[in-house]
Formats: C-alpha cells, structure tokens, sequence
C-alpha cells in the first residue's frame, strides 16, 4: 500500500487527488526552507517579487553591487524553473515513469549540498553564503516549476500571494449574499469549495512548514535541511527507480 501511494503520489499517471497531495507536501517542505533558511542565509529565497521590486530600489539609488545581486537571484530562480522543464520534457519523450520525481530527486541531493555548505560557511564565515543563497534560490524554482507543471498551473507551492488572493476570492463569492431570486435563479454567486479547501490546505502546509523549519535551523543549524532531502527523496525513489529496473530489462 505505501508503494502504490508514493507511486501515485510523484509518478508519471496523474490524478487530481495526487496533484493535491503531493503540492500540500511540497508546500511543507517549501515553507520549511524559506523560513529556516531565513535563518540560515539572511534571504528569503522564493519571493521573487521582493526580488524584483529590491533590484529596482538599488538600481534608483545607484547601488549596482546590490542589483547585480539581485538579478543573479532572480536569474538562478529561474535556472531552476528552466531545470525542471528541461527535465520533464526529457523524460517524458521517452515515456519514464520518472517524468516528475527526477526534479524531486534533483531537489533532495541539492539541500543535502546545502546542508554540506553549510558546514562550511560556518568555518570560513560568509565565504561560501552567496553561493548557498543562489544554491536555495535554484531549488525554489526547481520545486515550484514541478507542481506548476503538473497541476497544469492550479498548485503553487513556494509562494503564497496567489494563494491567498484565491482564499479571498473564494469567501467573497461565499459570503456573498443571493437575495434576489429571480438573479439568483439565472446565475447565482457560488464559492467553489474545492478550490477554497485545497488553498487552504497549501497555506496551512506552508506556514506549518516554515514553523518547522524556523525552529530545526535555529537548533539544527543547516544539517535542519537534511530531513527535508530525505523526505524528497523517499517520495521520488519509486518512480526513478522504477526507470532503472526498465533499463535493465
């Protein structure tokens, strides 16, 4: 029975309710790195937005050091969408069971490289941090390219402002009030339940993510982010293997 679910949960065949599942756990996870890491780089890697409006506020005031920064964040955010779809299409012309896990897998073995970087950030003092930085910024994109892909854009996981305009446009529909019958009749106002409780779900998943996360950096340290790899890869091994076993064959 777990094998069936971790196959379904990150294998090529979608369903709606695997989709759900697996975006409420990546959005666990992501939460996890965005606020843990938070602690760990001084940056949170994922708002891509904040990137933006930052690299326009350094370039007004002239500082080209910090804009240049900037812009190579927002620039790895998207190698690693661009990972991700290089990936997918890759496997999927040749019909891999792993069209999606191999990204996921790809995420994992990158924070265990954080995780090791981060030993070493912390015997050579801020050394190595920006590239620990951009190492975050790459996996965000990675993940949320992943989920993108193959909820067909309904599932975001490494950001939330979408997500909480869908929440508010869903319980405005929902506490709308139909009082006239003859409009209610010919179209009424409808919240979508489904859509309100499955971005429910991703926030609820984020935040407790990014709590867990907070309090394993401040004790763990990055060696916080190793869990978090191994439960990437514990979801994706199925699939790749799977593709190996084919190989053989």
């Amino acid at each position: 029975m777990p094998t069936q679910f971790l196959r379904r949960l990150t294998g090529r065949e979608r369903t709606v309710a695997a989709n759900r599942q697996l975006g409420a756990v990546l959005a666990f996870v992501a939460g996890g790195i965005n606020a843990g890491g938070f602690l760990a780089v001084h940056r949170y890697t994922s708002h891509v937005t904040g990137v933006v409006s930052a690299v326009a506020d350094h370039l007004v005031l002239g500082q080209l050091q910090l804009a240049l920064a900037g812009l190579t964040l927002l620039a790895t955010f998207m190698l690693g969408a661009t990972a991700t779809a290089l990936l997918a299409n890759w496997a999927r012309r040749r019909r891999m069971h792993s069209e999606y896990a191999l990204s996921l897998m790809l995420e994992a073995v990158l924070l265990l490289v954080f995780g090791l970087l981060g030993s070493r950030v912390d015997a050579t003092g801020d050394g190595l941090m920006p590239a620990t930085v951009l190492l975050l910024s790459f996996v965000m994109g990675l993940q949320n390219a992943v989920v993108t892909k193959l909820s067909r854009a309904e599932i975001r996981t490494t950001h939330m402002t979408g997500i909480v305009t869908d929440l508010g446009i869903e319980l405005g529909r929902a506490l709308y009030w139909n009082r006239t019958r003859a409009y209610t009749e010919r179209q009424p106002v409808r919240a979508n339940r489904e859509r309100l409780a499955l971005h429910t779900l991703i926030l609820s998943m984020f935040l407790s993510g990014g709590c867990v996360g907070a309090l394993a950096f401040n004790s763990m340290g990055f060696g916080a982010a190793v869990p978090f790899a191994v439960l990437l890869c514990v979801m994706a091994a199925l699939p790749v293997l799977d593709d190996l076993r084919a190989r053989r064959v």
